[in-house]
């Protein structure tokens, strides 16, 4: 997040943007202030005046899980102030829980009149985007509701109903009306000199469905076996040997948790899976998800499980155009706010993602493979052989002979990672046209086809259809290096159109090609060298499109921008080919980035190159926290382990040993199906 003025706390799929006095205006910008939860905003105006006059902040609020501020009265010219004003907010399973703290500093201290004025406008986070789209919502109705000790806030249309319920200790005194809308809520207080007189309020949003004003619970969903113990608090994953990468997966672990939402399972069962991230993306997106997962199952494999189950119980079932789906493909975006539930935006379950339903079966395999546990496996057996037709019927590889796509109007035009209009894009900027077969979607399918085919003869007893799917991926793999190659570049192209012509820029899709295992040992060696020179490397991790093109523009998010999780992907790859040194590197970079921010990994930094610069540039639009950010320094944590080499990688592990001595030297070798992709081989 880059305006630094705002103070964001999360928790369990709710989060709130504060300024720096605490208080929120409901203005919008690249962070709206408010508090929001299913994709509604439900408190629009928090606003603390001191005797009718608005507070000078003496602290700001701080950053953290709770945001501490201090302020005193206005318009006292340069008499000290009789009153300090602390304030302290933080969430508790969603509700937002205030302390005010009002220290009387000298004799006599009088009488202060303490006043919240409070409002909900249950804007539906669409509406507050920054593309001003306006949408039509009859006979929707707002009401204010006398509390004994606070007010109730609604909203209802038609079926629809939300609430949020603001509550007092002590009680206000008044709860008075502006003119506006919005309530004032009145206390009358007068400390002790030296004492302080606490008011505690707690603001809890209850979206549609929810049943009474008490929360939830805070237990996570039954396929959790992890402790409820502070992540922070925990022993540091790893060796110890780079103390600033652990510290970044303590922080990482810390929003992770912070990011777990709510989910259903197949049979109904709770589950916590993670939210893609704030303040846009708080709801769980398949392909955020599925990268979150992999990158963090050697440490927080209850995640994968319940990431695994939740998808498959979104998975479609039938055509349905409106979606984009098709029986078999795994969900990308699932929302729960009004307009999803209106049918006014396509994302109460989108399924415009090409690479969601490979990665999920990536997922399975490796979750068996890391955890040793076959019951996942067996209890999904019908949504992987599911996704598995879907990738041949609907995506495209038995009449094409790729995954492919074609630009959604209504969603995403883009239906890989890199999914803005004109991300996959000609070396000139053209963005490419018509039916895609994006570079990055074949690694994961390659994968998805070699991890299914391990399964299938080791947990469902199928050795026939293992041989099918291991037949299926030699001839991808064929395919791929012989079309999507491009040798004057040294590099895979990002794409091929529908007439089968090369997309022709410099993409760091080619990392995630690495990932995979796709290319062959002299392909991937060329690939990796190119991707490390400086026009790819900025020294702060790879750039999404190489610089010098026409394309090509450094606080472009899908042009030129450098991602953390996209930098950890091509860490991976090149540890899964051997190439330690340059793994390493890639790590240091990231690490670097992170320390030169604050000690907070960024999502995406724009694409100036570290040298002569200290820190790196921030890019206006990173979502923070944001879940495969916060999983990006395991990720990097593998790639650099001692012992790592080729049996590294979030693909199916690529060892030398099961190499035939027929192979031809620029064919990858057939990869062992008990080999694990996600566990790091001992030294």
């Amino acid at each position: 997040m880059n305006a630094t003025h705002h103070r964001l706390l999360v928790h369990e799929g709710a989060f709130a943007a504060v300024g720096p006095s605490g208080d929120i205006t409901g203005a919008r910008g690249t962070v709206p202030e408010g508090l929001f939860a299913d994709d509604a905003r439900h408190l629009s105006r928090w606003q603390l005046t001191i005797d009718g006059t608005t507070p000078l902040v003496l602290a700001p609020a701080t950053a953290g899980p709770r945001a501490r501020s201090a302020l005193i009265p206005g318009g006292r010219g340069a008499e000290p102030p009789a009153h300090t004003v602390f304030r302290e907010q933080r969430l508790e399973r969603g509700t937002l829980v205030e302390e005010i703290r009002l220290v009387a500093n000298r004799a006599p201290a009088g009488t202060v009149v303490l006043a919240m004025t409070v409002d909900a406008d249950f804007a539906d986070q669409f509406e507050l985007r920054s593309d001003h789209r306006w949408y039509d919502k009859p006979h929707a109705v707002r009401s204010r509701r006398a509390l004994p000790d606070g007010i109730e806030l609604g909203y209802r249309r038609q079926e629809w109903h939300s609430r949020t319920v603001i509550t007092s200790q002590p009680p206000p005194e008044a709860v008075e009306e502006t003119g506006s809308g919005a309530r004032r809520l009145v206390w009358r207080l007068r400390p002790a000199p030296g004492e302080a007189a606490v008011v505690t309020l707690r603001v809890t949003p209850l979206p549609h469905g929810a049943d009474d004003a008490a929360p939830a619970p805070a237990a996570p969903g039954p396929q959790h076996t992890e402790p409820a113990a502070d992540p922070a608090a925990a022993p540091v994953p790893g060796r110890g040997s780079w103390p600033e990468l652990d510290a970044l997966c303590r922080q990482g672990a810390t929003d992770l948790t912070a990011l777990g939402t709510v989910a259903t399972g197949p049979s109904g069962e709770a589950l916590r899976v993670p939210a893609a991230g704030v303040p846009w993306l708080a709801a769980l997106l398949g392909r955020n998800a599925l990268f979150t997962s992999l990158f963090t199952l050697d440490h927080r494999p209850a995640d994968a499980l319940d990431t695994l189950l939740a998808l498959a119980a979104a998975q479609a079932t039938a055509d349905e155009p409106e979606r984009v789906a098709q029986p078999g493909k795994i969900v990308h975006e699932m929302r729960r706010g009004e307009l999803a539930h209106f049918g006014q935006v396509p994302y109460a379950r989108y399924y415009g993602a090409l690479d969601t339903t490979p990665l999920f079966l990536v997922l399975l395999g490796a979750h068996a493979e890391a955890t040793g546990d076959d019951s996942a496996a067996r209890r999904l057996e019908p949504a992987a052989r599911a996704a598995v037709r879907w990738m041949f019927e609907h995506g495209g590889l038995d009449t094409h002979g790729y995954l492919v796509y074609h630009p959604d109007e209504g969603g995403r035009a883009n239906q890989s990672w890199k999914d803005s209009p004109g991300a996959i894009c000609h070396a000139d900027g053209t963005p490419a046209r018509g039916r895609l077969s994006a570079a990055a979607a074949q690694g994961y399918a390659y994968d998805a086809l070699r991890r299914t085919a391990a399964l299938a003869r080791r947990v469902w007893a199928d050795p026939g259809y293992g041989t099918k799917l291991d037949q299926a991926a030699d001839a991808l793999r064929e395919r791929f290096q012989r079309d999507f190659w491009m040798p004057e570049h040294d590099l895979p192209a990002p794409a091929v159109d529908g007439d089968g012509a090369r997309v022709e820029s410099l993409s760091s899709d080619a990392g995630h090609v690495l990932w995979s295992g796709l290319l062959g040992e002299d392909h991937a060696r060329r690939t990796a060298d190119r991707l490390l020179r400086p026009d790819f490397f900025s020294g702060w991790g790879v750039r999404t499109l190489a610089a010098g093109q026409d394309a090509y523009h450094p606080l472009s998010q899908h042009r030129g921008a450098v991602w953390a999780h996209d930098t950890a992907v091509l860490a991976l790859g090149l540890a899964r080919y051997g190439l330690a040194d340059g793994a390493r590197r890639v790590a240091e970079a990231v690490v670097a980035t992170a320390e030169a921010s604050g000690g907070r990994l960024p999502e995406v930094v724009a694409g100036y190159g570290r040298q002569g610069r200290s820190a790196p540039v921030p890019h206006p639009h990173a979502c923070g926290p944001r879940a495969w950010t916060a999983a990006t320094p395991f990720a990097l944590l593998r790639a650099v382990a001692p012992g790592a080499g080729r049996a590294t990688a979030v693909g199916a592990a690529y060892r030398p040993d099961t190499a035939t001595a027929a192979q031809p030297a620029d064919q990858p070798p057939e990869v062992s199906s008990s080999a694990s992709a996600v566990t790091v081989a001992q030294s």
